[in-house]
């Protein structure tokens, strides 16, 4: 923990604890001279992200940029994690596309995704939060 009890920092094997235990972030990435940002069901491969995505603007924008920003999130009442990272994304060749049969890593959408793409961090990072929420313990004037 971090001198600020506001959150605590995960470790690198937090955050791909974190990562492994969900399937669905959203990626920021370049197109042309504007910045997007995109929802993504994914899957861990070792030290690495895979999605799967059809040609389109994320495939075009991974192609002519591959620096991106990947974030994964929760709350409950209680709590909120967020881990964030930051990396380079590349379009698996055909022979490596393999890898994506090997994690458990399938389309949510009915349309077709023959792409496979890689995130290889350069930077991982983790917080958890605890949440006061105090609005919810507010109770209108009973007078």
């Amino acid at each position: 923990m971090i001198g600020d009890e506001s959150f605590v920092q995960l470790d690198e094997a937090e955050c791909w604890e974190f990562l492994r235990s969900h399937e669905f972030g959203r990626m920021a990435y370049h197109l042309v001279e504007e910045v997007h940002i995109a929802p993504v069901n994914y899957a861990v491969d070792h030290d690495t992200l895979l999605f799967r995505t059809a040609e389109g603007s994320k495939l075009l924008g991974v192609v002519m940029n591959p620096d991106v920003a990947f974030e994964v999130d929760e709350y409950d009442d209680r709590q909120a994690v967020s881990v964030i990272i930051r990396g380079v994304a590349r379009k698996l060749e055909e022979d490596e596309e393999h890898r994506a049969e090997n994690v458990p890593l399938r389309p949510w959408v009915k349309s077709l995704k023959y792409n496979v793409v890689e995130v290889r961090p350069t930077e991982i990072s983790g917080r958890r939060f605890p949440l006061a929420k105090p609005w919810t313990q507010m109770r209108p004037d009973l007078e």
